[in-house]
């Protein structure tokens, strides 16, 4: 299964996500490919955020690895699910979808509710990594199940 995690930049949720998930996935020994991309393209071939990394190598998710890259067309052939951060995630990503099939692979990641960005405030990060680990367990959970 290939799962992609989409929020604006790139750099402080979806890296989060991309990284929590992949825990997750290699934990349960699930096999899941995960990936992450942002709507913009500001800082495509960067790293995650350092107050993104900070928090997660203090919870022992490792994403200092990861690159930052814009979403792409072509992700709705590649992954069999994508997850994002928030309604304004969710109609960019869905502006790009060439069909329905492409559309019913686009949910929020928290279901009805939004993970807020917490690049304007140092004091998020630990609360958002909180957020998208619950909703990632919801995910597995749910894909496991199934």
């Amino acid at each position: 299964m290939k799962i992609l995690m989409v929020c604006l930049g790139n750099i402080c949720r979806s890296p989060l996500a991309e990284g929590i998930m992949q825990d997750l996935s290699d934990k349960n020994n699930l096999g899941w490919e995960i990936d992450s991309a942002g709507t913009g393209n500001w800082h495509v071939g960067q790293g995650p955020d350092r107050r993104s990394t900070r928090v997660a190598h203090e919870r022992g998710v490792p994403i200092g690895h990861q690159v930052c890259r814009q979403f792409r067309q072509s992700d709705f052939e590649e992954f069999d699910h994508i997850y994002v951060m928030d309604r304004n995630n969710l109609a960019d990503v869905l502006a790009m979808a060439p069909n329905k099939q492409a559309t019913d692979k686009v949910k929020l990641l928290l279901g009805s509710k939004e993970v807020p960005d917490p690049y304007y405030d140092d004091t998020q990060f630990a609360p958002v990594f909180d957020l998208i680990e619950d909703g990632c367990k919801k995910i597995v959970k749910e894909l496991r199940d199934n």
